[in-house]
């Protein structure tokens, strides 16, 4: 865990005393001027001190002025004789060289053997050292400040706004700390990560920081003590420090806590010492799910209060603590790049062919670069977001919106351009800081040839003007990680999917769903059969250890269980879109209608991000068949997390009526809550009616139907959200709670009719037609999570089993802290959190609860599916070995 730093401190005395050597030269007075004009230097002189031959004038000039040469001031201490000119003051290093050389350099391109152009293109040779020595030096002098008094810089501060502080001393740190969860080993002992950015830095670091922890309440017991940081990258900007966290699990849930000695906090209002809490050896993780955390580009955020529901997160952690925080993508939106940033004059380009073969040279990259490494700093250490980053520990995967809208889903010719590429690269390396706390590869990508090519199992090459002044540690594995084999098609990495164990009973897999994406893939099949070749590993080791898994949550970020627009998808990629994307390209004709990338129709890219669009279809229902089976063969439920949409949404994967089966023996039965935006700004009011209207009963193959839960059964304030037909989406701010009804509950509401939660005056419904709770008739006395019998509705969108009984406002599982996760029959309580008004700058919520309940399946495994099949192998869902009666095969 600790950090061998290699300081080189006799190296750094002689770098200082080489620059207070040159700083004394710079100082000494200047020779004395001639008085007379023929006794001045010789005005025919060449600029450039590194010319070896001056010009016939310069030597004309010298043997006219010849008898001015003895006089004071002129030549070398009145020598006689023409002399050398006097060396240039400017100090500007070898790049004047550089500089000279590139005047007259001519680029004939690839073939060398054609005559030039008529008129010759010019092209600088690009001296990439010299240009990074030059930028090392500027950084050092403060890459981003600006003199101000001696021994003082001008320091921009990343929150907004800039101060004057002392040169860095490697000791403050300008964001975090971020706390991240990373496995549990051994089942006994809880391992997490400490992240901090510190201002300043480079090849080496003037000191390594020490991270404290210990149990709270000054309690000996337990694994703590001090932790030495481990420098991920380092360049003349910032320096990330990880500290490894290690902690024993314990009888009972406990609280720790953490601070950093010697370091100090450039927020005022950063606490000092923060804490979070580990659950007790036989319980399992209470869990917070979001998505969506940041405004798109032109969003009023004022009218929006911010981020505001992150008090309410906090609020709740404080009434019953979370012991982890997923983020299903979009942590963070950097999509400002284009409109504020250095990629605005490239996407001010009109035409979408010569935007796509735009270069992405180094100085391009630095600055997109340097944009990335700003308005994160600036957005994790916005609060309250920035206050639950220290005390929640956090499991992340990343979206388009992480990098820029719509990466991924834009045609392959353009997603492959050098830009695309380079950001894609760029945003790849500041996720791994920040959101992993990884170091990032070596190099990200640029246009310039002096990046070796290498494989798509290589990974993208490296660069080494992007090592100037700059540390990378090696790369780090661990087992919490499956890796792709193969590196993505836009952005050259390999992704990084991830495997957990939340606790006692409950397991976690997150699927990195952009690394890998195309408009038509969402992963490689090589990458899938990785993902379930561990999984498999994962159960089975956990069954024979005698702590099986009871519930897997599956992160995909995306919705997988959603309402299709496949009839919109036909519309914007139809031909006949053709004449209108021209006037648009000549005329600007349909302006914000078409993106500024690809020139296709803007909403076309969140439509093929979709797991149900029609280019996905295949890999989805290959996807859920597999899911399935692992259901079946290990007797675990699965409950989907997604985001993405902006909308509440509470879909359902569920077996056909006709079979008669009951939820709690049903394997195929899969929720997939949909919760986002915790920040940005939601779509229109018609945009949710538009999609509960295509709320459809959906057949996935023969004998699993699909479909969205009326589940909002009212307004979550005074103000009307929907119309009165619309149950099934809620276009309000939102995020997720999930909590296992623990089977050692000692107080388990195990009598509770249908979920009920005992409110004295329950809040007025909606019209009783359009209510979740209008089953066809009362369900029997039980748990929520299930138990005895249930009728069967005609309509799937109503509740299916118990724990979907009264689901929303009046469920049990809504009811926080109160009865929320407070039974014994080892089901799932899901509450949704709505934001109740957007100008409450306090954030509160209105919960809308359900209870997922275990599976209990002891009968046939359905047939084994293996790779993926290929697209050609035709549309349609994919056959897992089922007869046409709808019978399984057993494996």
């Amino acid at each position: 865990m600790a950090s061998h730093q290699h300081l080189a401190p006799a190296a750094a005395e002689g770098a200082e005393q080489h620059e207070q050597q040159r700083e004394e030269e710079q100082q000494l007075p200047l020779p004395p001027q001639a008085v007379t004009p023929a006794a001045s230097p010789n005005p025919y002189a060449s600029s450039s001190r590194w010319r070896h031959a001056e010009s016939s004038a310069y030597a004309r000039y010298e043997r006219e002025n010849y008898q001015n040469h003895n006089q004071p001031g002129y030549g070398a201490a009145g020598g006689s004789g023409p002399v050398a000119r006097e060396a240039d003051s400017r100090g500007g290093g070898v790049g004047d060289l550089a500089d000279f050389f590139n005047k007259s350099r001519i680029d004939l391109g690839d073939n060398k053997h054609q005559p030039p152009p008529h008129t010759p293109r010019f092209k600088p040779v690009v001296a990439g050292a010299s240009d990074a020595r030059a930028d090392v030096a500027a950084a050092t002098a403060g890459a981003t400040a600006d003199a101000t008094h001696e021994g003082e810089k001008k320091v921009v501060d990343y929150a907004g706004g800039e101060r004057v502080h002392p040169p860095s001393d490697g000791k403050e740190v300008v964001c975090g700390p971020l706390l991240n969860y990373r496995r549990t080993e051994g089942g006994v002992r809880w391992v997490g990560s400490v992240l901090v950015v510190t201002a300043g830095g480079g090849r080496t670091q003037p000191m390594v920081p020490v991270l404290e922890v210990r149990k709270a309440g000054g309690s000996s017991g337990g694994k703590g003590g001090e932790v030495e940081g481990l420098c991920l990258y380092s360049d003349a900007r910032n320096t990330f420090w990880r500290f490894d966290v290690a902690v024993d699990m314990e009888a009972t849930e406990t609280r720790w806590e953490y601070e950093l000695p010697g370091l100090r906090f450039a927020s005022e209002t950063k606490p000092r010492v923060n804490n979070f809490f580990v659950p007790a050896l036989d319980e399992s993780m209470r869990i917070m799910f979001h998505s969506c955390n940041g405004f798109s580009v032109g969003t009023d955020e004022d009218a929006w209060s911010g981020p505001a529901l992150w008090n309410d997160v906090l609020r709740k952690h404080q009434e019953s603590p979370f012991h982890v925080m997923i983020g299903g993508g979009d942590q963070i939106y950097n999509d400002g790049i284009r409109v504020a940033g250095p990629l605005r004059p490239w996407s001010d380009i009109h035409n979408p062919k010569k935007r796509k073969d735009h270069p992405f040279p180094e100085t391009l990259r630095k600055e997109c670069d340097d944009y990335y490494l700003r308005n994160y700093i600036r957005w994790y250490s916005t609060e309250p977001f920035a206050g639950a980053n220290g005390q929640i520990a956090q499991l992340n995967i990343w979206d388009d919106h992480d990098i820029i809208d719509g990466f991924g889903s834009y045609v392959n010719e353009f997603m492959k351009c050098d830009v695309f590429r380079g950001i894609g690269g760029t945003a790849h390396k500041y996720y791994m800081l920040f959101q992993h706390h990884l170091p990032p590869p070596p190099s990200t990508y640029t246009s310039a040839d002096a990046i070796p090519a290498t494989t798509a199992e290589e990974g993208q090459g490296i660069d080494p003007n992007q090592f100037m002044n700059t540390y990378v540690h090696p790369a780090i594995q661990e087992s919490n990680y499956i890796y792709g084999p193969k590196a993505g098609p836009y952005v050259a990495e390999h992704s990084h999917n991830m495997f957990a164990r939340l606790g006692a009973r409950i397991a976690f897999l997150g699927i990195d769903a952009r690394t890998e994406r195309t408009r038509h893939q969402v992963n490689y099949p090589e990458t899938y059969e990785a993902i379930f070749t561990r999984l498999k590993q994962e159960l089975s080791a956990a069954a024979s250890s005698g702590r099986p898994f009871k519930h897997m949550i599956l992160l995909l970020g995306i919705p997988i269980a959603y309402p299709r627009l496949t009839w919109l998808e036909n519309i914007f990629s139809s031909p006949l879109m053709g004449p209108v994307k021209f006037l648009n390209r000549r005329m600007g004709i349909g302006g914000s209608f078409f993106n500024s990338f690809d020139g296709s129709v803007d909403l076309l890219d969140d439509l093929d991000d979709h797991y149900t669009a029609r280019t996905h279809k295949k890999e989805r229902n290959w996807l859920v068949e597999k899911l399935q089976g692992i259901c079946a063969e290990f007797s675990i439920r699965i409950t989907i997390l997604g985001g993405d949409v902006h909308l509440a949404a509470l879909g359902r994967f569920y077996s056909n009526p006709r079979l008669n089966i009951p939820v709690e023996q049903d394997y195929r039965y899969m929720v997939n809550v949909v919760s986002s935006a915790i920040v940005n700004k939601p779509p229109p009011a018609a945009v949710a009616n538009l999609l509960a209207r295509r709320n459809k009963i959906h057949h996935l193959n023969h004998d699993t139907s699909e479909t969205l839960l009326k589940l909002f059964d009212k307004d979550p304030g005074e103000t009307q959200k929907t119309a009165d037909h619309n149950n099934v989406t809620m276009p309000s701010r939102n995020f997720a709670m999930i909590t296992e009804n623990s089977p050692t509950n000692s107080c388990g509401s195990t009598t509770t009719a249908n979920g009920d939660a005992p409110v004295a005056q329950p809040p007025p419904t909606r019209p009783a037609t359009s209510t979740s709770s209008s089953s066809s008739s009362s369900p029997p006395p039980g748990g929520g999570g299930g138990g005895g019998t249930f009728p069967k509705p005609k309509d799937g969108r109503l509740p299916l089993h118990q724990g979907e009984t009264n689901c929303g406002t009046q469920h049990r599982a809504a009811a926080f802290p109160a009865q929320h996760g407070k039974a014994a029959d080892g089901g799932l309580d899901v509450c949704i959190c709505v934001e109740m008004d957007q100008h409450d700058s306090s954030g509160r919520t209105r919960g809308y609860g359900l209870t997922v309940p275990k599976l209990e399946y002891k009968g046939p495994r359905p047939a084994s599916l293996e790779m993926l099949p290929p697209r050609s192998a035709g549309r349609g869902s994919v056959r897992s070995g089922r007869s046409r009666k709808g019978g399984l095969q057993a494996v």
